[in-house]
């Protein structure tokens, strides 16, 4: 299946959750999809899981979410598909940190912050989504390290989109307010409105690179429907 456009999808995890579902979903679109993750086994997994559907996906391993493998990551990407364009990168990474406040350590600080193309027929030049969560809005008891994290995150990414989107790129933030149906243990399966499904999200996600450029949402804000607000 030839395509034009690339698809980097960072935190892609075991590949059964959210990221797992969201490369799917851009690879369903058409997209070539790039995969980022620290599981080396569980991205062949996926890749090999996508192509054998009819898409187009390849891994790419990390040892740790720093500016240099990143980097070298991107480099790897373009040499993988010359002369195609990554037209969408999501940024799926996320440090659970959850701990009083005098017992968070400087390690666990820095595990939260480690973490020209033509225009396409909606005006855009390319899409960022950064994935946050309710701790990007509101600090809590045993948050201060996640929520300090997903704090600048988010004004990361609000600064981004001022500055980018003169240059005709989409930089949205989306809140995941809930839950999310995967196979960690917090997740509530007894009660299917209880949890965000993984599909779903990534269909927000997709929808958001369709987005026309006069009309772009910065950030977007997901929750089950019997989630506590």
């Amino acid at each position: 299946m030839a395509s034009s456009k690339i698809a980097v999808i960072a935190g892609v995890g075991t590949g059964r959750g959210t990221g797992g579902a969201i490369a799917r979903r851009f690879a369903n679109a058409g997209y070539k999809v790039a995969l980022l993750a620290r599981n080396g086994q569980a991205l062949q997994a996926l890749s090999d899981s996508i192509k054998a559907t009819g898409g187009l996906a390849s891994p790419f391993p990390l040892s740790a979410y720093s500016h240099s493998e990143i980097s070298l990551a991107f480099d790897s990407i373009k040499k993988e598909w010359p002369g195609d364009s990554i037209r969408v990168t999501i940024w799926n990474v996320g440090e659970g940190i959850f701990l009083p406040f005098l017992d968070i350590t400087e390690e666990h600080l820095q595990k939260t912050v480690d973490t020209k193309q033509e225009l396409d027929n909606q005006g855009s030049r390319g899409t960022l989504i950064v994935t946050g969560a309710t701790a990007s809005l509101r600090g809590n008891v045993i948050t201060s390290a996640f929520a300090s994290g997903k704090f600048a995150l988010r004004a990361l990414s609000q600064s981004l989109a001022k500055e980018y989107g003169k240059q005709n790129i989409h930089v949205s933030h989306v809140v995941i307010d809930g839950a999310i149906a995967t196979d960690r243990k917090y997740a509530k399966d007894d009660n299917p409105d209880e949890v965000l499904h993984p599909e779903a999200i990534a269909e927000a996600y997709e929808f958001l690179t369709r987005q026309h450029r006069s009309a772009w949402t910065w950030e977007l804000d997901l929750r089950p429907a019997h989630e506590k607000w």
